[in-house]
């Protein structure tokens, strides 16, 4: 089967490399911390999470995008993958690629937790300026760096329980340096580490997150439609993608507890 063909048309349009006028990226401390407390608050605030991002951007992205923009690798990604979105959020060409591929665990993943591709830059735009949009090529790579999340929680095995997002986090950022990222594993992990007194390795995890994010070359730079047609095993030894050892003893020991790693503002369970 032809990937291309069979997950998403070719891009037929030519943007500019980057249009001039887009805003220098800068620290703003203060700004970060007043929308991480806000997001203590309520998890599901996505608006405090944008507020921490532009606050915390990462400074050298630009040069990073464009120096990938100048190869002939990007252009031809470009060409076979002009939209992610059109590609993950089309589960019915997804899943006539084999099973066991990256892409049949990847619907499942999203069917079993109801995400779409579609739905997380739905969430973003509710909080984006309208001059925050770009048409030029950046923009395609920066899309790329949003629309792989969830594609992440596959790959490397960390679930969207509260210590999995703090370690993809952390994995994130080996990929995309935004302090944001660091700033907000880490202090999820402390906030974690609040609620529960079982000892379990929650900043070791997030640790060896950050580290096997360091591993992996940088996957917005890979073609995503490869990546979905390999057998899962295969693309995580591809990307240098192994176990998360801590995590899952994080885990291990939660549950030995009567906690439920999905759960863990629940009460403990007494044993009889």
């Amino acid at each position: 089967m032809n990937m291309q063909t069979a997950l998403a048309p070719a891009a037929t349009d030519d943007l500019p490399l980057m249009l001039p006028g887009r805003p220098k990226m800068r620290y703003d401390l203060p700004k970060a911390w007043r929308h991480f407390k806000e997001l203590v608050k309520d998890k599901e605030d996505t608006a405090q999470v944008s507020g921490v991002f532009e606050a915390l951007p990462w400074r050298g992205i630009y040069n990073a995008a464009l120096t990938f923009l100048k190869t002939d690798k990007a252009q031809e990604i470009r060409r076979k993958e002009p939209s992610l979105v059109a590609i993950l959020d089309d589960h019915a060409a997804l899943r006539r690629l084999p099973e066991g591929s990256v892409a049949h665990a990847y619907c499942d993943f999203m069917e079993r937790e109801g995400l779409t591709a579609q739905g997380l830059i739905d969430e973003l735009d509710k909080n984006r300026p309208a001059d925050m949009y770009w048409d030029d090529q950046v923009s395609w790579y920066f899309n790329r760096m949003r629309d792989t999340h969830d594609l992440l929680h596959v790959l490397t095995g960390f679930g969207r329980d509260a210590l999995g997002e703090q370690c993809v986090l952390a994995f994130t950022y080996s990929q995309q340096p935004s302090p944001a990222h660091l700033f907000l594993g880490y202090a999820g992990a402390y906030e974690i580490k609040k609620h529960k007194a079982v000892k379990v390795p929650i900043f070791r995890s997030v640790r060896e997150a950050q580290r096997l994010g360091k591993a992996c070359p940088r996957l917005v730079e890979q073609s995503i439609t490869d990546i979905l047609a390999m057998p899962l095993e295969e693309a995580r030894a591809k990307l240098n993608i192994t176990r998360p050892q801590n995590y899952w003893d994080a885990h291990a020991r939660w549950r030995a507890a009567g906690i439920d790693p999905y759960d863990l503002m629940a009460p403990v369970q007494q044993a009889a």
